[in-house]
């Protein structure tokens, strides 16, 4: 526990200044998370970040994170993200034939899946930075609200477990005990720095981050569980890797804006 608390105070005292200050650095920061993010995937699946296959995969990702809805090449070809995914898409696949099914079509979609998974995820967090600092911390605020309130419930009146096949530390009255916090969170910042005209809106989303956020880090627990690792990677002592700490965040920030919360 005193690793994990000096591991986020230094991070926090690293990375919150970046947040508030934005634009290259920020991006910069971004592009580099998220690549380790990316990376931090692909070493669970033994594919190597250096192969052909993991190259385009990082390739793919970079240019989903690209804070533009086109990328045009030489005035030539205008790709948007979902062409990227497909070219990409049809290079693996290509792949596939190449090495006579050595390289499989499982591991084309786990590459596919895992760039656009990470760099949505991330890409969404630049986008949200663009529109408003405050919504970021909005976000990031209730996150770590429902890790706290998840953790403290759980310890002092944990018994049934929420899902023990793919995180049997995490039990149904810690997930409670997260959403309420997060809710008194979300009042407090909504009258320090109002997210939102009605407070009714301002509940409801603080809800869905924290459901949302919760299922996020279940889903980084599931592959975990499911490849057979601990930690995502070791970047931060007493954390584990970068997707250990944004699994909730890359998972909440979209949902934010295809409710249209951020706009």
């Amino acid at each position: 526990m005193k690793q994990r608390i000096i591991t986020a105070i230094v991070f926090g005292l690293f990375f919150i200044p970046i947040i508030f200050f934005g634009e290259m650095p920020f991006f910069v920061l971004i592009y580099i998370f998220a690549t380790i993010g990316l990376v931090e995937l692909l070493k669970m699946r033994r594919i190597s970040p250096f192969s052909f296959p993991g190259i385009i995969s990082i390739v793919h990702l970079w240019v989903l994170l690209v804070p533009l809805p086109s990328i045009v090449w030489f005035d030539l070809i205008d790709m948007g993200k979902s062409e990227a995914t497909l070219l990409a898409t049809f290079v693996l696949l290509g792949y596939t034939v190449l090495l006579k099914n050595k390289f499989t079509f499982d591991d084309a979609g786990f590459l596919i899946l895992s760039a656009v998974y990470v760099g949505m995820g991330f890409y969404y967090l630049m986008l949200t930075r663009e529109v408003g600092v405050h919504y970021v911390f909005f976000a990031l605020f209730l996150i770590w609200a429902t890790d706290m309130g998840a953790y403290f419930f759980g310890k002092a009146f944990g018994k049934r477990k929420l899902w023990p096949e793919i995180s049997p530390n995490k039990t149904i009255e810690g997930s409670i005990g997260g959403i309420l916090l997060a809710i008194i969170v979300a009042i407090i910042f909504q009258f320090i720095y109002p997210v939102h005209a009605s407070i009714l809106v301002v509940l409801l989303v603080a809800i869905i981050v924290s459901v949302f956020g919760q299922i996020g880090d279940l889903v980084e627990s599931a592959y975990k569980r499911h490849y057979s690792v601990k930690d995502s990677g070791r970047l931060l002592p007493g954390h584990g890797g970068v997707l250990d700490r944004f699994d909730s965040l890359i998972f909440v920030i979209p949902i934010l804006h295809f409710i249209q919360f951020i706009s």
